[in-house]
């Protein structure tokens, strides 16, 4: 009898629109080491997902912002190299409209960034599996809410 997996972890991802351009950072750790994604990270027990995806998107680039909606919700899944489930975490994805700071890598991230969306359709980085879509909801919700 194999050993069933956790349950899955509920997360949030800041997406944060300035200037046409959103905020990425490069993932120190898996799943997607190496990779470019939204910051963010584990909602903690008591926590509301507004105070996760703030708390989050500061460790991780000590930028400020203030978190808008939820406007997607995505799955991702750690898998070992024998193809078994380690993880599975479900991202909530929030629109968040920048307050302050400049991207610098904390907490568990290589590297942080403003990346244009014509950098994300060129596919010159390479990101994590959906971002470039998800970067595109985000900022025709930041342009419709005139915060683009």
């Amino acid at each position: 009898m194999s050993a069933q997996p956790a349950r899955p972890i509920p997360a949030t991802i800041a997406a944060v629109v300035r200037d046409g351009h959103i905020l990425l950072v490069r993932r120190a750790n898996p799943p997607d080491q190496g990779r470019w994604a939204f910051p963010g990270g584990k909602i903690e027990a008591g926590e509301r997902l507004e105070e996760a995806t703030a708390r989050e998107l500061f460790e991780e680039c000590g930028v400020r912002a203030q978190p808008l909606r939820v406007f997607d919700a995505v799955d991702v899944f750690d898998h070992d190299d024998h193809g078994a489930l380690r993880r599975h975490y479900i991202l909530v994805a929030v629109l968040c409209r920048w307050q302050a700071g400049e991207p610098v890598a904390g907490d568990d991230a290589l590297d942080a960034r403003w990346v244009s969306l014509a950098e994300l359709d060129g596919q010159a980085l390479a990101t994590s599996f959906g971002v470039a879509d998800i970067a595109r909801k985000a900022a025709a919700l930041a342009a419709a809410a005139g915060i683009l």
